[in-house]
């Protein structure tokens, strides 16, 4: 069959997004999802999204993320962004979403060509000398370091994902340089990619909350230049950790395409 699809970006993090609201394709088939985001044989993704109907009459659409490695994945923040400024190019909303993905409820918001989008609470950071750990939807380790744009993410990053305590489950690996105030430069090693990806918007939002928790930001609005582009990353604070938490910036549609599946 032809199978329609579209691809989106959001600071270069892309991704392929199928209209699944008819059921057309079927969410076991890895295969058919692998092939589909590699870069050589398929459309070329750094992960796969179906749109599909709302399982309560509270949502708008339910979005469902396989990384390119054809496997469902924990929640994507570039990828739910597209996929909001997918369900309004469909007509599905207009400028405000409610929607669920593998790691529950998300609110989002199109304002002034930006897509803010609503990430779950975070109560849990855990800091030790190298690094910070926490889940922001998806696991991330986070690790300051000197010299970001020459240093080996890809490897460094590689060898952390795999190795102890994460091992196979793995967890992506950010690296984080301060630029100026409020400011810094991330670049992310993801998993499921299994490669630097020129963003990652739970990777952003993990780094933003283990800037503020070790001091090295008090700001509650923190911009992050990635790779890719500009996100930033809002937040509030109290006894519980944190809440109200935003990740902001572009989502555009590429371009729209058929393949021969």
């Amino acid at each position: 069959m032809n199978l329609t699809f579209y691809k989106y970006q959001g600071t270069g993090n892309d991704f392929v997004i199928i209209d699944n609201r008819q059921s057309i394709v079927t969410k076991n088939d890895t295969k058919l999802f692998k092939r589909l985001c590699d870069r050589k044989f398929g459309i070329g993704a750094d992960g796969l999204m179906l749109l599909e109907l709302p399982e309560n009459d509270e949502d708008d659409f339910t979005m469902v993320y396989f990384n390119a490695d054809g496997n469902e994945s924990s929640m994507c923040g570039n990828g739910g962004r597209c996929l909001v400024a997918f369900a309004s190019f469909l007509g599905v909303i207009k400028d405000k979403a409610t929607f669920t993905a593998i790691d529950g409820k998300h609110y989002a918001v199109i304002k002034d060509g930006l897509v803010q989008l609503q990430m779950q609470d975070v109560s849990t950071i855990e800091e030790y000398d190298s690094h910070l750990f926490l889940d922001t939807g998806s696991p991330h380790h986070v690790m300051v370091v000197d010299d970001l744009d020459n240093y080996d993410v890809v490897s460094v990053g590689r060898s952390i994902r795999n190795g102890a305590p994460y091992y196979e489950a793995g967890s992506n690996v950010n690296f984080v340089e301060k630029a100026t105030v409020g400011v810094f430069n991330v670049r992310t090693y993801e998993r499921g990619v299994e490669d630097e990806t020129l963003s990652c918007g739970t990777g952003v939002t993990a780094v933003a909350l283990s800037l503020h928790t070790s001091k090295m930001t008090d700001k509650k609005e923190v911009r992050m230049q990635t790779p890719g582009g500009e996100l930033k990353v809002t937040f509030q604070k109290n006894e519980l950790g944190y809440h109200h938490i935003f990740l902001i910036g572009p989502a555009e549609q590429v371009f729209k395409g058929e393949i021969v599946c």
